[in-house]
């Protein structure tokens, strides 16, 4: 299958078994820094800005008056003088920074971006409702919310951003396609898109209020079956949108509604999940653990932190985890920690493979740079990022699959909860790998 048609199968079935996700600010897209540190985590933080840069050279220091000394002899001599905008030139000369570290996860974020990203993750947000993800050169659309102005525009999963009110969105990161797409309710937003089937368009979407959930528990074909179409009661479902403030609280509510209404097992859906806050990360794969390390993180230095478990709440329900290859950074902690304790068995493809720790400095045009500090490592020192999180039942779904609209993760879900054997697999064929690029991030 070509990379193009593979793609397109790719975003149907998003379509079709991640119907319920939701967005909050576009800081969502990975673990971010808590707000209140775990006892057992200790992570690097900065309330000022960037030094002011040194002239000297001979020890390697940054030297911002040859940048000055450039952009002057840009401004006098450049042959089309109505591109040489002194804050182009600046904003050029940062980003090239970025851009040689060769990280996308560190990255400049200008004054009026930082602005709106201090959204939390709770209450509601305005905006179009989907979220995106860098691929290649484009951002694409991961998924719209249902009965949102994205999905009633026709806006797709898997929908390549060519442009965003006309402006060329080639290259562009995930935080300048977020701001340029969220707005104020009442306003409208022009996307031109390419959709899986390759054809072109532009659509009008009007903003509005985006109410924000984190925990649903209705499975995306409206009830919860298995391969024969058969009601499925013994089991709960329950699906993690993303890790928010009030998540942890919202699962806890979730199980014990399950477990009151005799639930023999949990299947915890973790697809298209894009992560969210540490401190509620943690918390959560707590809540499964009676003792042992819940991750583990590393700094420049090889300085070694670690989370670790206390006695759990829900230890004794079998659990089943699903997941995708959109499915990054807490989610795959989380997924990560259950595994390899032996608490869960993970159904799907491989996952996205973000597991950069990062903070934000303030600077001090109110803008903000967006740093790499460490690394997430699972509990047995197993490196995420780029490498992702391997499931042991993999999931191929065939274009059969998709037309019938079969959530073959779940029926496999339902398999392993009730010890049955797991049909054969389909011939191996090429699998998704993470992309270089930020983890799928809310657009609100």
């Amino acid at each position: 299958m070509s990379s193009t048609a593979r793609n397109a199968v790719i975003g149907l079935a998003s379509a079709l078994i991640a119907v319920l996700l939701v967005a909050s600010g576009f800081l969502a897209r990975v673990v971010t820094e808590p707000d209140s540190e775990p006892a057992s985590v200790t992570q690097s933080t900065s309330s000022g800005g960037i030094s002011n840069p040194t002239t000297s050279q001979s020890d390697g220091e940054f030297d911002g008056d040859l940048l000055a000394e450039i952009a002057g002899v840009l401004n006098r001599d450049f042959v089309d003088e109505s591109r040489v905008d002194p804050d182009l030139l600046k904003d050029g000369a940062i980003q090239g920074m970025f851009n040689s570290l060769n990280d996308p996860h560190s990255t400049y974020i200008d004054p009026q971006t930082y602005a709106l990203s201090h959204d939390d993750f709770e209450g509601a947000f305005e905006g179009i409702g989907a979220t995106v993800s860098k691929q290649d050169n484009y951002v694409v659309i991961v998924q719209p919310i249902p009965d949102t102005p994205a999905a009633q525009a026709g806006l797709q999963a898997g929908d390549i951003i060519l442009a965003v009110d006309g402006e060329d969105a080639e290259n562009w990161s995930v935080e300048q396609a977020v701001i340029r797409i969220r707005g104020p309710r009442g306003t409208s937003v022009d996307l031109t898109v390419r959709h899986g089937d390759g054809t072109e368009e532009t659509l009008t979407i009007v903003r509005d209020n985006i109410p924000v959930a984190s925990v649903v528990t209705t499975p995306p074909t409206g009830e919860l079956v298995d391969e024969n179409g058969d009601p499925v009661t013994e089991f709960a479902y329950i699906r993690i949108l993303q890790f928010a403030r009030n998540t942890p609280q919202e699962l806890r509510d979730a199980i014990s509604e399950a477990e009151d209404n005799g639930a023999q097992g949990l299947i915890i859906d973790l697809r298209s999940n894009p992560g969210g806050l540490l401190v509620q990360t943690i918390e959560i794969a707590d809540m499964f653990l009676d003792d042992g390390i819940i991750m583990k993180q590393v700094d420049r230095a090889g300085n070694e932190q670690t989370a670790s478990a206390t006695a759990g709440t829900f230890t004794d329900l079998p659990v089943v985890i699903l997941q995708d290859e959109f499915s990054a950074s807490g989610s795959e902690l989380f997924a990560a920690a259950m595994q390899e304790h032996g608490r869960a068995t993970i159904i799907g493809t491989r996952s996205f493979g973000k597991g950069t720790v990062n903070h934000a400095v303030e600077l001090s045009n109110g803008g903000a740079v967006y740093v790499s500090i460490a690394r997430w490592l699972t509990p047995d020192g197993n490196q995420i990022e780029g490498r992702g999180i391997t499931p042991d039942v993999p999931i191929t779904l065939t274009l059969e699959d998709i037309d019938a609209q079969r959530d073959v993760a779940i029926f496999r879900a339902v398999n392993v909860l009730r010890g049955e054997p797991l049909p054969e697999p389909p011939p191996a064929t090429e699998t998704p790998t993470a992309t270089e690029s930020a983890t799928a991030t809310p657009v609100p």
